[in-house]
């Protein structure tokens, strides 16, 4: 074989990054074809191919058998033992069939097969790099446009914008470079489909990464994320040592490090909180910039119910729901949020019932106490009746008596 084509696979390793050994394997494959339609062979062959020097060979691999029924295949012991010397029954002898300038012919033949070899081994090398890189932050040129689809050229292939991973409130532009989140890479028949994002929450992750030292080094660790794609998110940090502020750190001075996020992100809002294990905090924290004066958790349902002044609600909340639905998604608890006012009106209404009932109790406690008096007083008169009786009657036994003895001393 020509040691120029040989050469030739040394600079496409080097070119298209595609190990030789690859090469060599399909360069092998496509030869031991060749040979088999040019020459009209049946046979198992094998193709031997020495990189340094250039040379090929083919070699008919038969099996060795009592009594042959195929040529092709098989070879009795006595002709494998005059070939080979000591063989037995099983073994497979290799008997050179290397044709006159078959390595001119061959290399002619299987060039197209090597071709795509080497475009599909490119696409295997070109898979493999993007497929390490799933979930990380690239940087991409807009190619073109295709239907609603961005093609995103990144240099060695191209990656698939869809609309669903575009932010509604950016224009893209033939040309423009912008920062990519890799979501998904999956291989075709056409060659690797890599699928990136710019909605995507671990874009804002990554964006934290670069421009934060102190979260690239751990000092400073991201345990949550919330995203709402160009509008706004919230991100929940903590530190690993207690001299470091993990929302100051990611602030930065006068807010340098997180605006040089927000303009990476054309302008999306970003808040910074702090992270608490205690969902109680943790819940407060991620409503800010409201104030939240009180936190009632139910952990069964994971429902939080949240009391904020009155003039805050409106803050709370948020537009159209947006702070409240985001603190939901950064603390993954159902938020209701109740005004200070309606609160305490709702401890109130339970107060008064309660004092109602103790009214109604007591009521019939007094109605029963003046029962009692009324038939007390009853008895009594009673008792004086019958004492009034007694002592009527004992007057008149005096009397009696008096005028018995006043007809005794007359007598």
């Amino acid at each position: 074989m020509n040691v120029d084509f040989l050469q030739a696979l040394d600079d496409i390793e080097k070119e298209k990054e595609i190990p030789k050994e690859i090469l060599l394997d399909a360069l092998t494959t496509a030869l031991e074809s060749a040979y088999k339609k040019d020459y009209g062979s049946k046979e198992n062959v094998r193709v031997d191919l020495d990189p340094d020097r250039g040379e090929i060979k083919v070699f008919s691999r038969r099996r060795v058998v009592e009594e042959v029924e195929n040529e092709n295949f098989e070879m009795s012991l006595d002709e494998a033992r005059e070939r080979e010397g000591e063989v037995e029954i099983g073994d497979v002898v290799e008997v050179e069939v290397t044709p006159e300038n078959f390595g001119r012919i061959a290399a002619q033949t299987a060039k197209q097969v090597i071709m795509q070899r080497i475009r599909e081994a490119e696409r295997d090398v070109i898979y493999e790099h993007y497929k390490k890189k799933e979930g990380e932050f690239i940087t991409g040129t807009i190619q073109r446009f295709q239907n609603d689809h961005i093609l995103i050229d990144m240099g060695k292939t191209e990656a698939l914008l869809p609309p669903s991973e575009q932010m509604e409130n950016e224009n893209y532009e033939v040309g423009d470079r912008i920062k990519l989140y890799i979501v998904e890479v999956t291989s075709t028949t056409k060659g690797p489909r890599i699928l990136v994002s710019r909605t995507h929450p671990g874009l804002l992750l990554r964006l934290f990464e670069i421009e934060i030292p102190e979260i690239f080094d751990g000092t400073v660790e991201i345990k949550a994320v919330a995203r709402e794609a160009g509008r706004r998110s919230k991100v929940a940090v903590t530190s690993t040592e207690e001299d470091v502020d993990a929302v100051g750190a990611c602030v930065g001075p006068r807010g340098s490090r997180v605006q040089a996020i927000v303009d990476q992100l054309n302008g999306e809002k970003i808040d910074i909180v702090e992270w608490d294990p205690d969902p109680r905090n943790l819940i407060a924290n991620a409503l800010n910039p409201a104030e939240v004066k009180e936190v009632i958790i139910d952990e069964e349902e994971q429902v939080a119910e949240v009391v904020v002044p009155d003039f805050q609600l409106s803050l709370a909340i948020g537009k159209e729901g947006q702070n409240a639905r985001l603190a939901a998604k950064l603390t993954g608890w159902k938020v209701d949020i109740k005004k200070e006012s309606e609160f305490e009106a709702g401890g109130e209404e339970e107060t008064t019932g309660e004092t109602e009932e103790a009214e109604e109790a007591e009521e019939e406690s007094s109605e029963a106490e003046s029962a009692e008096d009324v038939e007390e007083p009853a008895e009594e008169v009673e008792e004086a009746g019958e004492k009034e009786t007694e002592d009527e009657i004992s007057a008149d036994e005096s009397e009696e008596e008096k005028a018995d003895d006043e007809e005794k001393e007359a007598e």
